[in-house]
């Protein structure tokens, strides 16, 4: 029997702690222009590609209260010019978890902890 499901990734949610200023942070960094915001804690953004949501995770929190954590870089954005996006990081503050790798990529951080990469094409 053949799968029903395809081999294709719609979207990848990142897990945010306040989606008003993740939405802001992510625009900036990855010159997000459009998107639309959902159920008071979901901003699905208008990406190339599969898609990117935005979410506080009112459901997978902890008994405590804490949302989840990519604590390793399982999302990876694209960049033509590896060095200029890497400069750009810097100049925006944001937290860099390693230089730039083997002239390829590097990890970073958002506001919440989530580790991402941007790797070059």
């Amino acid at each position: 029997m053949k799968s029903p499901i395809k081999n294709k990734i719609n979207l990848v949610f990142i897990p945010v702690s306040d989606v008003k200023r993740a939405k802001e942070w992510y625009s900036k960094i990855l010159a997000i222009e459009e998107g639309d915001d959902f159920f008071e804690h979901l901003f699905v953004a208008k990406m190339d590609g599969a898609g990117l949501i935005l979410d506080t995770m009112p459901m997978w929190r902890s008994e405590d209260g804490q949302i989840p954590r990519l604590n390793a870089p399982v999302i990876q954005f694209a960049t033509d010019d590896i060095a200029r996006a890497y400069e750009f990081m810097q100049a925006n503050d944001v937290e860099l978890v390693t230089d730039i790798q083997h002239n390829q990529f590097f990890v970073f951080k958002d506001p919440d902890g989530n580790m991402l990469m941007v790797c070059g094409n």
